[in-house]
């Protein structure tokens, strides 16, 4: 990077820290506060009854207090990052940036404490008073041998668990990046030779979780900066380096890197030499993990050896040897089934979950988060991506269930899987409201159509119904587009094996098809030359037939083109006396919960009748999520205060809703504001027949509620799960061209639900 790139990224990073305000953390109240009686219950007096409760019984402080979900990030700032021993205070931003990731990742608080105690012994003394406070304590950048004697006296005497990331953290992720590049090389643990060069911290914490997973302690040869540790060497040796001392006298790195079959680099720049790597085995590993310049640039090792596989520290090279892969996990696990210490059998856990994710298909998010990045198990994808959110479930039950089974957990889990659930929820917010839909589609195996087949989106989409769901994808396609597509992605399924296609160019169905067509639209001025040119161009029109021809059960499209385009085939071909659009759902999940929004895309202008009618299936779709529906009919009137345009069609659609009995609440017209404050409704119509904040709100123009949706996913943060297209029977619902993958995978949970339960 050129002098002036370093500038503006200097420039950036200190902006970055400075704006909006100082620092990276805050500390935000999670109960009310806001009047006597709250401040009575959360101090004088009624704080007195939880000081009680945990005077009798410690482990309910867990239950009264933020301690089972907060860490302290503990540090003396003696060994920082690359940047050395610059204290304490300089070491600020690096821990509060700590703290940020663990509550990015696995939503764990966290306390940064700098320490100025260069004493390891008093430093440790002085962590191990902190023990009422937190639930677990992450030692960091602590300089070596210091940092094993305060890890170990900690360990000793508190009773949470105590991990030193800079050795354990990076170990663990060395040793599931090595379990896969052995894989890929075709070598065990046991056969292997490793050459390591630098013996601090990290450097044998490395060493000592890969014997753990089965490499010879003979096998293993430790070179500094005085070279080869050997027996009877003196200079700059510790207990540490000791237990990796060869036979014989001294050698460099030179002499041993002769053969070896991993290169294991914790040193500094350009330590390893292209000759030292013609001299490595045949497919060597090398893990040059010195940052901000590693032992040798991959592109210099691959020149050497173009079969070698490579990871280093950087971001900006596959493998990137990451600690945020583990430390949020494995805390989270331990947290939450009180384990006294992360030992062992956790760490091989965590080891084994993160290879094992990697080999697993590539996440739609971390595809996403990642593009352009090739994401297939190989030599340049040994361990998953940070922003990969499989981590939190696979890593953290792992973890969980290794410390129930070694005995360590004082809180252990009766249901696994109903952990799993609740960890997917925090990371997937529709997650847990989806849980309904996802077991009510379970009951029958519903044929999904997806008319952009091609589309990435549905590909992982399609990957990921045939894991989770009975329901049965088929695409509409080219089947070696699609083919191409799955494997360059890293997707294991292929077309006609895993699902059925429906070829546009070339389908032996397609005279059945465009005959249907014809048959439906003579009438309407399609000949049968359109009907043919429509069936070969138009996947939406396809998939609308096979559902018509009954040859699937329902229909998704939309990734691409404009909503009323797709609505309209979908009311040509699918639309009955009994079924017809009644209007488009979406439901936005927000930080507070739940809100539900129509009419976003089908009546620009609707009557009085369909506004109702997209009130009554919008309280029938509510009760899908497990939700009892509290409808809202919203204009910029308030109860009468004005009578023309979307106030009159709203209080005409009210009275139609009052000319029969309705089984859910609903009342208008109001203003967005009052429909989500009751007290401010109450005042405005005292007696109101709705009671608590809507979770329906229903618009008299689909401007109106368009505009709230696009706010809410804009501004507010909100996931949206739809548009659910009401009034077709299931048969057919149109998205937006900005959903996901997992967006998509919703969709076919509520177009699996079978129509008797649909209501």
């Amino acid at each position: 990077m050129s002098d002036q790139g370093n500038e503006t990224l200097r420039q950036q990073a200190l902006d970055y820290h400075r704006n909006p305000q100082p620092g990276k953390l805050e500390i935000r109240a999670t109960k009310p506060m806001a009047n006597g009686r709250d401040l009575a219950r959360a101090y004088s007096p009624g704080v007195a009854e939880a000081c009680l409760e945990i005077r009798d019984d410690e482990q309910t402080a867990r239950d009264y207090t933020a301690r089972g979900n907060l860490v302290a990030v503990v540090s003396n700032g003696s060994a920082v990052l690359g940047l050395g021993n610059i204290g304490a205070l300089a070491s600020k931003p690096v821990m509060e940036g700590k703290a940020v990731l663990f509550k990015k990742f696995s939503g764990i608080d966290c306390f940064d404490i700098e320490l100025n105690e260069p004493d390891p012994e008093k430093l440790a003394d002085i962590v191990c008073a902190l023990e009422p406070t937190f639930g677990a304590i992450n030692l960091e950048d602590i300089k070596a041998p210091d940092c094993f004697i305060v890890e170990k006296l900690c360990r000793e005497r508190m009773n949470i668990p105590v991990f030193h990331d800079d050795q354990h953290g990076t170990a663990i992720v060395v040793g599931a990046a090595a379990t896969n590049a052995l894989r890929v090389a075709g070598k065990k643990f046991e056969d292997i030779k490793i050459v390591s060069t630098g013996g601090g911290a990290a450097g044998i914490a490395c060493l000592n979780m890969l014997l753990k997973l089965g490499v010879r302690r003979e096998n293993v040869w430790l070179c500094d900066l005085e070279g080869l540790v050997h027996e009877g060497r003196e200079k700059d040796m510790t207990p540490q380096k000791a237990e990796y001392a060869q036979p014989g006298g001294a050698r460099t790195l030179d002499d041993v890197i002769e053969g070896a079959d991993l290169f294991l680099g914790l040193s500094g720049p350009n330590v390893l030499k292209p000759e030292h790597v013609k001299k490595m085995a045949d497919r060597p590993v090398i893990f040059a993990l010195a940052n901000p310049n590693p032992e040798i640039m991959p592109d210099v090792a691959r020149e050497a050896d173009p079969t070698a596989i490579i990871a280093t520290g950087r971001s900006d090279y596959p493998n990137q040897v990451n600690n945020v892969l583990c430390f949020p996990f494995i805390f989270r696990g331990a947290l939450d089934v009180g384990a006294t210490d992360i030992n062992d059998e956790m760490q091989i856990a965590c080891v084994e979950g993160i290879a094992a994710l990697a080999r697993a298909t590539t996440s739609a998010e971390a595809a996403a988060a990642y593009r352009g990045e090739q994401l297939t198990f190989g030599a340049d994808y040994l361990i998953p991506k940070p922003f990969d959110p499989r981590l939190s479930a696979t890593v953290s039950v792992a973890v969980a269930k290794a410390a129930m089974d070694s005995g360590v957990a004082t809180r252990p889990l009766e249901d696994l899987d109903a952990y799993r659930d609740r960890l997917n929820a925090n990371v997937y917010k529709s997650a847990l409201l989806m849980r309904p839909v996802f077991e009510s589609a379970a009951t029958a195996a519903r044929r999904i159509v997806f008319a952009e087949g091609e589309d990435e989106r549905v590909l992982r989409a399609a990957q990921a119904i045939i894991e989770e769901t009975t329901e049965q994808p088929i695409l509409i396609g080219r089947p070696e587009v699609i083919a191409m597509r799955c494997e360059r992605m890293g997707l294991e399924i292929r077309p006609e094996r895993d699902f059925n296609i429906v070829n546009p160019e070339n389908d032996p169905r397609y005279r059945d098809y465009w005959e249907t067509y014809h048959q439906l639209m003579a009438r309407r001025g399609v000949t049968p030359d359109l009907a043919r040119a429509i069936m070969r161009t138009n996947t939406t029109a396809i998939g609308a037939v096979m559902v018509h021809r009954e040859e699937a059960d329902a229909l998704i499209c939309g990734t691409f083109g404009e909503y009323r385009w797709h609505l309209n085939y979908i009311t040509q071909v699918l639309g009955t006396p009994s079924l017809r659009p009644h209007g488009a759902l979406s439901l936005m999940i927000l930080e507070d919960g739940p809100l539900f929004i129509a009419d976003t895309h089908v009546h620009v202008e609707p009557t009085p009748e369909q506004i109702a009618l997209a009130a009554i299936g919008a309280a029938r779709h509510v009760r899908r999520f497990g939700l009892t529906p509290n409808v809202a009919l919203c204009s910029q009137s308030q109860f009468g205060t004005q009578d023309s345009g979307p106030a009159e069609r709203v209080r005409q659609a009210i009275s139609i809703l009052d000319g029969s009995p309705r089984d859910f609440c609903y009342e208008g017209e109001m203003n967005v504001e009052a429909a989500l404050d009751a007290g401010l409704r109450d005042r405005l119509f005292p007696g109101n027949r709705m009671e608590g904040a809507a979770n329906v709100l229903v618009f008299g123009t689909a401007d109106a509620a368009s505009g709230v949706r696009n706010i809410l996913k804009a501004k507010a943060g909100g996931l949206e799960v739809g548009p659910i297209l009401m009034g077709m029977g299931n048969r057919a619902h149109i998205v937006t061209s900005s959903i996901t993958a997992r967006g998509l995978l919703n969709m076919a949970a509520i177009a699996g639900t079978p129509v008797a339960e649909y209501g």
